[in-house]
């Protein structure tokens, strides 16, 4: 997928980056965060605005920056540069809201078949974990590349 992004600041680990988000609101900081939640190496994507006064993501707010497409090609390559550290890890994604949940699904989608060629990806059914397949709701995702 070689779309524009943002240039990625992370820390040693891997486990958080951070980017300008430029557009026309102005410039506003990101950050990805990878937190480990489980044994079996699967950890959390947090994704959001960094809050000026606590300097914690918010993923509640709306940026609206007109930049999605840039915002989502930077977050995919964080996954890369992730996944290429964590080789074993399972990346378990879903939005702080139904809507984001949605618009990811919408990004998976479009791009499907792009990030098939590196990525193996699941979304949580109506009970349990099954191959993403277009056209079909899911609440949450599950990535692991190949």
């Amino acid at each position: 997928m070689k779309m524009p992004k943002y240039q990625l600041k992370s820390d040693e680990k891997l486990l958080s980056y951070e980017f300008t988000s430029e557009g026309s609101k102005g410039k506003i900081t990101k950050r990805i965060q990878f937190t480990l939640i489980n044994q079996n190496e699967i950890y959390n994507l947090a994704f959001g605005d960094i809050n000026q006064e606590s300097g914690e993501i918010d993923d509640l707010v709306v940026s609206n920056n007109g930049d999605s497409e840039k915002v989502l090609s930077t977050v995919v390559s964080a996954v890369y540069a992730f996944c290429d550290k964590h080789s074993d890890a399972w990346i378990f994604a879903a939005g702080s809201t139904s809507s984001r949940t949605r618009l990811y699904q919408i990004g998976i989608s479009k791009y499907l078949d792009y990030i098939k060629e590196d990525f193996i990806v699941y979304g949580m059914g109506e009970y349990d974990w099954e191959e993403f397949e277009l056209g079909k709701n899911y609440s949450s995702f599950l990535t692991k590349k190949k």
